[in-house]
């Protein structure tokens, strides 16, 4: 029940931890708490940079499925 939650939630969000954890080497799960705590201390601020970089992860996965149907060809 809790995985089915949890892939839930990862195939409809950004990805944005996910993308952090890998490039980083981070826990996905140590970099989502960051993100929940620091939302609380910083007034919402984290949530406006995790939007942003979920909009710029979206771009630039359209990107490069753009990229590689063209090459395709």
């Amino acid at each position: 029940m809790l995985q089915r939650i949890l892939t839930f939630f990862e195939r409809y969000s950004f990805g944005v931890c996910t993308y952090l954890g890998e490039r980083f080497n981070i826990s996905i799960s140590k970099i989502r708490l960051f993100f929940i705590y620091s939302s609380f201390l910083a007034v919402g601020f984290p949530l406006i940079f995790y939007f942003f970089a979920g909009i710029v992860l979206d771009i630039r996965n359209f990107i490069k499925r753009k990229h590689t149907g063209v090459t395709d060809l």
